[in-house]
């Protein structure tokens, strides 16, 4: 697994504002396909993980620079790759790139939850050693 992971995103007009552009908040989506895509593709189901230990990943925060705008009909790259690690908690940097140049750049920070207390738990030990690797 490569420290950087991509996910392909078409534009669908569900995604836009009148004018045909990307709405702001969905860009937040497109964040989200990519790290859960990239999660499953090393191997880890959120489901699984939800279902047998009660935990899961929750966003705590997001700091985005729009830089371009998107629209109707593009297909943009989604990268998403670990900036930093702790043992509750995982900082990702991600963009969103249409042929080449970005369009957006973001901060993700999450929390490993225990979700029937709502408290911050240690992210499981295989997926932290995986993230490891990552760093």
């Amino acid at each position: 697994m490569s420290k950087n992971f991509t996910w392909p995103v078409r534009v669908y007009f569900e995604d836009t504002d009148a004018g045909g552009v990307v709405y702001y908040a969905n860009y937040l989506r497109y964040l989200e396909r990519a790290r859960s895509e990239w999660l499953r593709a090393m191997g880890f189901d959120q489901r699984k993980l939800m279902d047998e230990t009660g935990l899961g990943f929750a966003v705590r925060a997001v700091a985005a620079e729009y830089l371009r705008p998107a629209r109707l009909d593009d297909e943009l790259r989604v990268t998403c790759g670990i900036k930093m690690l702790g043992r509750a908690q995982v900082v990702f940097e991600q963009t969103v790139e249409r042929g080449g140049e970005t369009l957006l750049t973001a901060t993700v920070r999450l929390a490993c939850m225990d979700l029937a207390r709502g408290k911050a738990a240690a992210v499981p030990t295989d997926i932290y050693e995986q993230f490891a690797k990552l760093t």
